[in-house]
C-alpha cells in the first residue's frame, strides 16, 4: 500500500471523499424503504450526485500526487462506525439521518475547509452543497408527523442521538490526523475561536430539527 499523505488538504479531501462514496451507497440503500416510486427515484438521484462528488474529489487528489484509496483508508473505522451505529430502521429515520446528521458533519467539514486556500476551500463547499435532500427530507417528514402526531417523539429523539453521534464521529476523525487537529487550531486562533465554531454548528443543528417539525 502507497504511504499515506499527511498533508491537511490531503487529509480533508481523504475524509470527505469515503464520506461521499458511503452516502452513495447508504442512499442507494435507503432508496429501497421508500413507500413510494417517487421517493425511491429522488433518492436513487441523489445517491448519484453523492458518488460524482466523489469522482471530483478522487480527481482533485490525483491532481495533488496522492492516492485517493490511501488518503481515504486512515478514515475508514471511524465513519463505518458512525454508519453502523447509526443505521436507520425506516424510511423516516433514513431522512432525518441524512438531513440532520449528515448536515452537521457537512457544517464541520465546512467550516474546516474554509481555512484552506483555493482551489480546495472552493471545491470541497461545491460538494457540500445541498443535492435537493433538505427540501425532501423536510417535506416528507413533516407529512408524516402531520398525519401521526406520535412520530414526531421518536423522530426528535433518534435526532438527538445522531448528534452525539455524529459528534463522537468528528472527534474520531481529527483523533486520526493531526494535520487536521492543527489546521482547526490554526484557523481558528484559540479556544474562543473554536467555541464560536461550535456554536454556529449547533445553530446549524437547531434550525434544521425545527425546519423538520421537531424539538431539538
Amino acid at each position: 500500500m502507497p504511504a499515506v499523505d499527511s498533508r491537511p488538504v490531503v487529509d480533508l479531501l481523504g475524509v470527505l471523499a469515503y464520506a461521499e462514496l458511503t452516502a452513495f451507497d447508504r442512499l442507494a440503500e435507503d432508496a429501497r424503504m421508500a413507500p413510494t416510486l417517487g421517493g425511491r427515484a429522488a433518492l436513487a438521484r441523489m445517491a448519484a450526485a453523492e458518488m460524482a462528488h466523489h469522482d471530483r474529489l478522487a480527481g482533485r487528489l490525483r491532481e495533488l500526487g496522492a492516492d485517493p484509496a490511501a488518503a481515504m483508508a486512515p478514515f475508514v473505522r471511524a465513519l463505518d462506525g458512525f454508519h453502523e451505529g447509526t443505521r436507520p430502521r425506516t424510511w423516516l429515520e433514513g431522512l432525518v439521518k441524512a438531513y440532520v446528521g449528515d448536515g452537521l458533519a457537512a457544517d464541520f467539514y465546512r467550516e474546516i475547509a474554509g481555512f484552506l486556500p483555493e482551489p480546495d476551500r472552493s471545491l470541497i463547499l461545491e460538494v457540500l452543497a445541498d443535492t435537493g435532500h433538505a427540501d425532501f427530507a423536510v417535506r416528507e417528514v413533516r407529512t408524516a408527523i402531520a398525519s401521526q402526531r406520535a412520530l414526531a417523539g421518536r423522530l426528535a429523539l433518534w435526532g438527538r442521538r445522531l448528534v452525539g453521534e455524529a459528534i463522537s464521529q468528528s472527534q474520531a476523525v481529527i483523533a486520526e490526523r493531526d494535520g487536521l487537529a492543527q489546521l482547526i487550531m490554526e484557523g481558528t486562533g484559540d479556544l474562543t475561536g473554536i467555541a464560536r465554531l461550535v456554536e454556529r454548528i449547533t445553530t446549524a443543528h437547531t434550525e434544521r430539527m425545527r425546519a423538520l417539525g421537531l424539538k431539538p
